[in-house]
């Protein structure tokens, strides 16, 4: 994992919220964006904090545990 203190680049990338994200609360979520083998993710509050850069590896590892999949 790889954190990134500034938002260099940041205009270059794609962000978005995931459908699934409660509509009711928008102040309450992260949005992410995907670059060539990194996964990109930041509050939405707070566009140019810092933000995540994981391998996508990583990323498709987490998502099963927080995507409401009770099959895992």
């Amino acid at each position: 994992m790889i954190s990134e203190n500034s938002a260099e680049d940041a205009s270059e990338l794609a962000w978005f919220k995931s459908s699934y994200s409660d509509s009711s609360n928008s102040n309450e979520c992260v949005v992410v964006a995907t670059a060539p083998g990194t996964v990109h993710v930041r509050d939405s509050k707070n566009a140019q904090g810092p933000r995540l850069a994981l391998p996508a590896a990583a990323w498709a590892a987490f998502v099963p545990y927080v995507g409401g999949d009770e099959s895992r």
